[in-house]
């Protein structure tokens, strides 16, 4: 496991606290030694960003896995009812109901966005997300 300042400067930090306490890092120092140390680490540290980024990049896909494992795609068709989610301004009260509806779908904008009107025809401004929006059943 790499630190991030290992990272960059190809060593591991000494915090004040080690030098004014005299501790075994700091006891045990040889200038030459450390001097070829730093040299095979500066030699390695180009590996050692790269397998850091490989697991970061696989740490990321595994949250994304979690993550789209849990998530219930929907698609909705023109002219499908449907509930939209409530706006936190539309809600005066924690008793008040957090879906708004029922609405008509008028288009079907790709990538799960929707354009939507009120059963009287008034348009909705702007188009909503499906995970925005679920199915209306009367």
């Amino acid at each position: 496991m790499e630190t991030s300042f290992s990272l960059v400067y190809g060593s591991d930090a000494m915090i004040p606290v080690e030098i004014h306490e005299s501790s075994p890092r700091f006891q045990n120092f040889v200038a030459e030694e450390s001097n070829e140390e730093r040299r095979v680490n500066l030699d390695l540290l180009d590996e050692a960003r790269e397998e850091a980024r490989i697991k970061a990049e696989a740490v990321k896909r595994r949250v994304e896995h979690q993550y789209s494992s849990k998530v219930r795609p929907r698609q909705f068709q023109v002219a499908d009812l449907i509930m939209r989610k409530a706006h936190p301004y539309e809600l005066e009260n924690k008793l008040s109901p957090k879906w708004t509806g029922p609405l008509r779908v008028t288009e079907a904008k790709g990538n799960g966005s929707y354009r939507l009107e009120t059963l009287q025809g008034g348009p909705i401004p702007r188009t909503w997300n499906a995970a925005n929006l679920k199915f209306y059943f009367s």
